[in-house]
C-alpha cells in the first residue's frame, strides 16, 4: 500500500514543464498480433528514460483501461521530450518506425498524445488523504496551506513564488 499523506498538499516545481499525454487505444480486438506489440513496445522506453534522470522525464502515470491505455509523463521541457523522440540510439524511434509499417493507417490500433507546455506558475494542484501522485510524484509535495488554502492562493504563490 503506498504511504498515504494525510493532509492537504500542493506541488512545487520551480520553472516551465511539459505535460505528455499518450494512448493507445485497440480498435480491434480480436487481432492481438497488431495491438500486443504496440502496447509492449511502451515499457523499454519508459525504463530507459526512468534510468537515465538527465533525459528529462520528471516521472509518469500509467492507467489502463480497455479499449484505451493512458500515459501522462511530465517532462523538464520539451526540448527533453523531443530529443528522446527523435534519437536514434534509444527505443522510441524503432518502435515509431515499427508502428508505421505494421499498422500505420489501417484502422486496428489508434495510438495518439498530447503536448502541453506549462509556463512557471501557471499550474495549481491539491492532493488530501493521497500518495504522492501525478505532478506531486514527479515533483516535490508542500502543505497547501496559509496562502496555498485554495485555488486562486496555490495559482498566486506559483506565479509570485511566495
Amino acid at each position: 500500500m503506498p504511504n498515504i499523506i494525510a493532509q492537504r498538499m500542493a506541488t512545487d516545481i520551480e520553472g516551465d514543464f511539459v505535460v505528455f499525454l499518450i494512448g493507445m487505444r485497440v480498435n480491434k480486438f480480436w487481432k492481438i498480433h497488431k495491438w500486443l506489440p504496440v502496447a509492449m513496445a511502451m515499457p523499454p522506453m519508459l525504463k530507459e528514460l526512468l534510468q537515465n534522470p538527465e533525459s528529462g522525464l520528471l516521472g509518469v502515470h500509467s492507467h489502463f483501461g480497455f479499449p484505451n491505455t493512458l500515459l501522462v509523463q511530465y517532462w523538464r521541457s520539451f526540448e527533453h521530450l523531443e530529443s528522446y523522440a527523435h534519437d536514434k540510439n534509444k527505443a522510441h524511434l524503432s518502435a515509431w518506425s515499427a508502428f508505421n509499417k505494421k499498422i500505420a493507417v489501417n484502422g486496428d490500433v489508434g495510438i495518439w498524445h498530447e503536448t502541453y507546455k506549462v509556463s512557471a506558475g501557471q499550474y495549481e494542484t491539491v492532493y488530501n488523504n493521497m500518495p504522492a501522485y501525478g505532478l506531486g510524484a514527479a515533483t516535490r509535495l508542500v502543505p497547501a496551506v496559509g496562502k496555498r488554502e485554495t485555488a486562486k492562493g496555490r495559482l498566486r504563490v506559483n506565479i509570485s513564488g511566495e
